[in-house]
């Protein structure tokens, strides 16, 4: 008979005790019977999933559930092997699928003890965090004491300083194996996506650290027994480490990784100001006092620039700012770009903005002619950006065999056109455009690394490599150009000069 004692109070909600199970034929029962008599309550379930083992743990498994009734037990086998972590994927999708709010991660080796639950379950039963990670750093000296051998104490510590940098945050440890989640966070996190391996742990830690989901951390003991390691020490490490750097790189857009694309797309983008940009050398473009339409505007934040110089502006976009929220100097025109006509008098206009806005597009051919249709004979200036697909490291990342479209930058995913600057050249050619400028933009460190003496270095550095090489080193692609009449209005436009000029020819003749 177990001793009685005050069981945790729920309010309601189910909690799943995971173990998973490799090889723990000597060890799955004692596990089970550590589990604290106050967890013998309803609303708590148990389950082990054995990772078929090649020894009796799934057997094992089956004979502790048929004498004991402290709670629901359910023993799984998988039908070969998964993995550490394709091991967790098939426990938190069971979690999730049968409605429970909580699951705690229990390994059956012993290492992590069970007795520490009700105390680990706390916060998550107080909706403090959404994920509480057991550590046996936060004291490191007791880390030792447990018997944790020196070089994983080392390497753990450094590991953990490392992903701290990376990553922002401030954990006593990424490393440790005993975690509970609450299921609502887990649906928020593409898990099923990770990795088999047993690096599983470090990347749900950084799935939760981009969707800015709350880690908390609280010690547990740590205990080293006779339990068999079957983690490659140096392969975890090399793993752990390009997980962090590929995760670094996908926060930078540098890099696409879908287990780390957590956040919605943004289709709005803030003011590159401060720096050189395609925004500042756009807004220097502007001359004062004339009329602009700026097409793909946004939120109208390079509009409102634009005022400041006098400009007249109209904003056009399928999106656009409301009323609250738009500069009060700026029109507005709701419109998909995608459609063939355009619902203003284009030729009203001195200067024409397309920022950004091309790559975007369907068919920037078909754009580009219809907007020149609908200038007339008119004339305006058209100031245009866009992505260098020629970029030295979307070449590096083509050389190492990547291709990946990500949340921002030259690979954003809402791009459906990309180009160098001899196709973006070519393609206003001829479409009818004379071109006025083009020069290479650096790329934007200062809104991935923020407003810093380095970010300002690297601009600088950046700036000077592409006087160098344009098609290498340029980030983006500035092109101002000049917006030629059809061949039809140029016609009419020939017969109606050729007609004034014999006129006044003629008539001096008289």
């Amino acid at each position: 008979m177990r001793p009685t004692a005050r069981h945790v109070d729920l309010g309601g909600k189910r909690l799943l005790i995971f173990i998973v199970a490799y090889n723990a034929e000597t060890t799955i029962e004692k596990v089970l019977s550590r589990i604290p008599a106050s967890l013998h309550c309803d609303g708590v379930e148990v389950l082990i999933i054995d990772d078929s083992s090649k020894d009796g743990t799934f057997a094992e498994g089956l004979r502790y559930q048929q004498r004991n009734s402290d709670f629901k037990t359910t023993v799984l086998r998988t039908p070969e092997n998964q993995g550490y972590g394709g091991n967790q994927k098939l426990g938190y999708r069971y979690a999730i699928d049968n409605g429970f709010d909580f699951v705690a991660l229990v390994h059956g080796d012993g290492q992590y003890a069970p007795e520490r639950l009700p105390g680990l379950l706390e916060p998550l039963l107080r909706n403090e965090t959404d994920m509480v990670m057991g550590s046996r750093m936060i004291d490191k000296r007791a880390a030792r004491k447990g018997g944790m051998p020196l070089y994983k104490w080392i390497g753990n510590q450094i590991l953990t300083a490392f992903q701290n940098w990376m990553l922002g945050t401030r954990l006593s440890e990424f490393h440790s194996g005993y975690r509970l989640y609450s299921t609502n966070a887990l649906v928020q996190v593409p898990f099923e996506k990770n990795t088999n391996d047993f690096h599983f742990d470090t990347e749900i830690i950084i799935q939760f650290v981009l969707k800015r989901l709350c880690i908390a951390e609280l010690p547990i003991p740590t205990y080293y027994g006779e339990e068999i390691c079957h983690v490659n020490g140096m392969k975890y490490a090399w793993n752990v480490f390009r997980s962090t750097i590929k995760a670094r790189l996908c926060r930078l857009h540098l890099f696409y990784d879908s287990k780390f694309d957590v956040q919605q797309v943004e289709e709005t983008y803030d003011l590159k100001l401060g720096f050189s940009s395609s925004h500042t050398a756009a807004i220097a473009a502007a001359k004062p006092g004339r009329r602009i339409l700026d097409v793909g505007c946004g939120q109208g934040r390079v509009a409102a620039e634009l005022t400041k110089k006098g400009c007249q502006v109209t904003g056009m976009d399928r999106h656009i700012p409301s009323p609250n929220n738009a500069p009060g100097d700026v029109s507005f025109i709701r419109w998909d770009l995608d459609r063939s006509e355009f619902p203003v008098n284009v030729s009203q206009f001195d200067q024409i903005f397309l920022l950004d806005i091309i790559e975007h597009l369907k068919d920037p051919a078909h754009f580009m002619d219809e907007l020149r249709f609908a200038a007339a004979c008119s004339r305006p200036e058209i100031v245009l950006t866009t992505a260098n697909i020629g970029f030295f490291a979307t070449r590096l990342m083509l050389l190492l065999g990547q291709f990946n479209y990500g949340k921002k930058g030259i690979l954003d995913v809402t791009h459906t056109r990309l180009f160098t600057f001899r196709s973006i050249r070519e393609l206003l050619k001829q479409s009818g455009y004379k071109i006025l400028e083009v020069r290479g933009i650096p790329a934007p460190f200062p809104v991935a690394l923020g407003k810093n003496f380095i970010a300002r270095a690297l601009v600088r550095l950046n700036s000077a490599l592409i006087r160098l090489s344009k098609g290498l080193f340029s980030y983006q692609i500035f092109v101002r150009a000049e917006a030629m009449p059809t061949v039809n209005n140029l016609l009419h436009e020939t017969v109606a000069g050729s007609d004034a000029l014999k006129a006044e020819i003629l008539g001096h003749a008289a």
